[in-house]
């Protein structure tokens, strides 16, 4: 069972200064990055399959990032290079605990470019799509993204939704949450942020808010927490299912909700995407794990870590 990502694929200019802001930062470090590329990152590093959909720059940072997914033995030959425009860039800024501030250098970036007629149709025999809100503003990948749902959907695969709000993409932020809902309600699975479950829903009270995402498609919601672990509710039960996450030195946060996705989902591939009571705390554990493990080092994608190492936090912590 294969996963497929759809989006954005990118370089993070993490700066080696932490507790400064962008306009004191003086060195960055590159990094590859962008959420969907992270994801199917993580899968292939775990031992999965996994298929990237997207578009960079006929440059060098583009040659950088297709050589850096395919040293994680992600599916890269649906990747596009265009000379329209350039690769993507983001800035990003880190605080003392390792949270982060991003710039975009986009507006439009190649792998906004990304088409429709892109998409490959042979792919999607019941696998798992997954994708972000990133990629979903006024641009030809917007549609992209729709016909690969449109085809997951027909091959009765199983569609996966991270909204990973970037606000500073967004000049109408209403019109982003609009895009966000009308995608929403087409998805089986939604993994959303404390942050975002208010900004998103607006409700104050978790079980309201919780509720109002079970729209359309939606079975599943998947709240992060931080070190505060992680949420899962079932739309057709009522039970939640909790972890608490893990203590561990956090060095840089950027990339840890694409790595608990990723090992989620990875996870979902090995169980034929079943998911219910009696496997989801395991599969929460596991994604939880990864998660605090990818904050020990800098970048989103360069260090994420190996299904051993994650193998062993899980063995070795006392909870």
């Amino acid at each position: 069972m294969k996963v497929i990502t759809i989006g954005e694929l990118l370089i993070d200019f993490i700066p080696k200064e932490k507790g400064v802001n962008l306009k004191g930062v003086q060195n960055f470090i590159k990094h590859a990055g962008g959420a969907p590329a992270n994801v199917a990152a993580v899968v292939a590093k775990l031992g999965g399959e996994s298929i990237f959909l997207g578009q960079v720059g006929h440059d060098s940072f583009g040659s950088y990032l297709i050589d850096k997914l395919k040293s994680f033995n992600v599916e890269t030959k649906y990747i596009h290079q265009t000379s329209k425009r350039p690769t993507s860039l983001a800035f990003v800024s880190l605080t003392d605990v390792g949270d982060r501030d991003f710039v975009f250098y986009r507006n439009p970036g190649a792998d906004e470019l990304y088409e429709a007629s892109m998409v490959p149709k042979k792919e999607f025999d019941r696998n798992i799509l997954h994708f972000c809100s990133v990629s979903l503003t006024d641009n030809p990948i917007k549609e992209a993204h729709i016909k690969a749902i449109e085809l997951t959907r027909k091959h009765n695969g199983l569609v996966s939704f991270d909204p990973n709000i970037r606000l500073a993409l967004w000049q109408d932020h209403k019109k982003m949450l609009d895009v966000i809902y009308e995608f929403l309600h087409l998805t089986d699975i939604v993994k959303v942020s404390s942050d975002e479950l208010n900004f998103m829903t607006g409700f104050d009270d978790e079980q309201v808010a919780i509720k109002s995402l079970f729209v359309g498609q939606v079975k599943v919601v998947i709240v992060t927490k931080g070190k505060e672990g992680s949420r899962l509710y079932f739309k057709d039960i009522d039970a939640v299912i909790k972890h608490p996450g893990f203590t561990i030195n956090s060095i840089d946060t950027t990339g840890a909700g694409d790595a608990f996705m990723g090992a989620f989902i990875y996870q979902l591939s090995k169980n034929n995407l079943i998911l219910n009571k009696y496997n989801s705390y395991d599969i929460l554990k596991f994604a939880n794990a990864y998660a605090a493990l990818s904050t020990t080092k800098l970048g989103a994608m360069e260090n994420i870590p190996s299904l051993e190492e994650v193998d062993a936090m899980i063995n070795n912590y006392k909870e």
